[in-house]
């Protein structure tokens, strides 16, 4: 894909500097250089990766914009009698607030993956996604075009460390990642979360969290905790299984002696280590009989 080379530079390298406005009209050609389009001539791009607009900071933006125009132009390709967004949507949301007829724009043409690559490298980049958003552009990426997480790493300018712990809150449950979605934990204090593997502990667990208010650092110390005496606990019960087991064994053993030497069926029933009773089947007057005479012969 052409476009690739270009991206580890930036958005910035795909918009020509010192571009001329120019006004298009509805239905005329596409150009590749800055111009100015009817705001209502323009569409949200339906794979944009961000599905949350903070209004407070959209309203900022639309001030700002009141007072300085738009800096840098949105990126459309033409769209039927329309023009689809491959970047800038939150400019265009802010321009819509402040009352702009029309906007600043420079129209593309690229394929529709080319298009998402764009999309999602320009939110990143802008810091503009929340950290699960950002999670799955990152895995939209590997899966869709194929990229490696360094590679990822070089076009959106950060480490690959970054990419990999981002990529890793994927693994959380779906309640604790609406938790950081809504903020009520950082990405930092989520990651603590991960090495829980089950999901109900996880939540309860990331509530428990929110409660406290711990640092992530206090966090991670807490949850390390944790999981030690979860394994201790397994350890535990694993050792008291076997035992079990192996007394289950014995008992069974003893339960056959007598059976041999009374020749009837019988049970031990064990209320603890040291404390039980031992049940013996008859099945008729003279085998109760029999029984009985066996036992005054022993004593």
């Amino acid at each position: 894909m052409a476009i690739k080379k270009g991206l580890g530079k930036g958005l910035d390298s795909m918009i020509p500097s010192g571009a001329i406005f120019n006004t298009i009209k509805p239905g005329q050609d596409n150009v590749s250089r800055e111009t100015l389009i009817s705001i209502n001539k323009i569409e949200p791009n339906r794979s944009q990766p961000r599905k949350n607009f903070d209004e407070d900071a959209l309203q900022e933006l639309a001030d700002s914009i009141k007072i300085y125009g738009i800096i840098q132009p949105i990126m459309l390709q033409k769209n039927k009698d329309f023009y689809e967004i491959i970047a800038g949507e939150r400019r265009w949301r802010a321009a819509r607030l402040a009352g702009l007829k029309e906007v600043p724009a420079i129209i593309k043409d690229y394929s529709e993956k080319e298009i998402l690559e764009i999309s999602l490298i320009e939110n990143i980049q802008r810091e503009s996604l929340n950290p699960i958003e950002e999670a799955i552009a990152y895995q939209r990426l590997i899966a869709e075009f194929d990229l490696k997480q360094d590679e990822i790493a070089e076009r959106v300018s950060k480490s690959r460390v970054t990419i990999t712990n981002a990529i890793r809150l994927l693994r959380l449950d779906s309640r604790v990642q609406d938790m950081v979605i809504d903020g009520l934990l950082t990405s930092g204090h989520a990651r603590a979360l991960i090495p829980i593997e089950d999901k109900e502990e996880q939540i309860n667990m990331a509530n428990l969290l929110f409660d406290k208010k711990l640092s992530v650092r206090e966090t991670e110390k807490f949850i390390k905790s944790f999981l030690l005496s979860k394994k201790n606990n397994d350890k535990d019960n694993t050792k008291a299984k076997i035992y079990e087991s192996d007394s289950n064994l014995i008992y069974k053993e003893i339960e056959e002696k007598i059976k041999t030497i009374i020749g009837s069926k019988v049970q031990i029933h064990r209320k603890n280590e040291n404390k039980g009773k031992i049940e013996i089947e008859y099945y008729s007057n003279e085998e109760l009989e029999r029984i009985v005479e066996l036992f005054e012969l022993i004593s």
